[in-house]
């Protein structure tokens, strides 16, 4: 079985090609790029670079989010593309649950980080439990502050993860003292491409390719706005009208 691992939720690019549960190839970026232009090639340099061709895909496993919504949009799209166009099963797996995979030697709460501006993150919690990634706090968006006192609160340790933490430097130097802790190392903080191997059990099959969209987890602030000017009602009667 030969797999293709593709995230582009975020500002890297992070893809592997493995094979029978063993690393093939993988390809890592971390310089923001246009995912659109640069993704592709990524992928024809990966395969071509390891003898494979598109037919020898059988599976494909994507990011489905959270994250950029943009990055989101081409990593699926892209995914749902090939596995459409191959014939072959598409599955997806948090971009979340990626990150805290890197942490294998932690034995608390891994607690992954991503901006999603305004003082706000896309965050959740994982642990290893025998061998095995556990969700302990489900995917979502809050305020920073909101999640650091509710981490603080915790009865383990926590371990936060993540390339976007230096954006919070200032709310991060607080926690001096507490049982949170955090890597300032950037190689540290990013994904490794062998996740997608390591969570290939733990991915869900999409049964509808078409209708698949990733997990934004919140509107687009283009969205949110139109909210705060009509309010939800107003949209409830243009969907009526429409």
């Amino acid at each position: 079985m030969t797999i293709l691992g593709i995230d582009t939720s975020n500002q890297s690019m992070s893809l592997c090609l493995g094979e029978d549960n063993n690393l093939l190839g993988s390809y890592f970026t971390s310089v923001q790029k246009n995912h659109s232009v640069t993704l592709m090639p990524a992928i024809d340099f990966l395969m071509t670079s390891n003898n494979k061709q598109p037919k020898d895909l059988t599976k494909i496993i994507v990011a489905k989010g959270p994250g950029s919504y943009t990055g989101l949009r081409i990593g699926v799209t892209t995914a749902k593309t090939l596995a459409w166009t191959l014939g072959i099963d598409l599955y997806a797996v948090s971009s979340l649950a990626l990150m805290a995979e890197s942490k294998k030697k932690f034995d608390g709460l891994i607690v992954p980080i991503m901006n999603a501006r305004r003082e706000n993150v896309y965050t959740g919690a994982y642990q290893w439990q025998k061998g095995r990634l556990v969700t302990v706090i489900e995917d979502h968006h809050t305020s920073l502050e909101t999640w650091l006192n509710q981490l603080n609160n915790q009865k383990e340790a926590v371990f936060l993860i993540g390339s976007d933490l230096s954006v919070f430097a200032d709310h991060l130097a607080d926690l001096k003292g507490s049982k949170i802790i955090y890597s300032k190392d950037k190689i540290g903080n990013e994904i490794n491409p062998t996740s997608f191997l390591t969570l290939e059990n733990q991915s869900v099959k999409v049964e509808d390719i078409e209708g698949f969209i990733p997990d934004y987890l919140k509107r687009v602030e283009a969205e949110e706005k139109w909210l705060e000017t009509h309010g939800p009602n107003e949209v409830s009667n243009y969907v009526e009208r429409v």
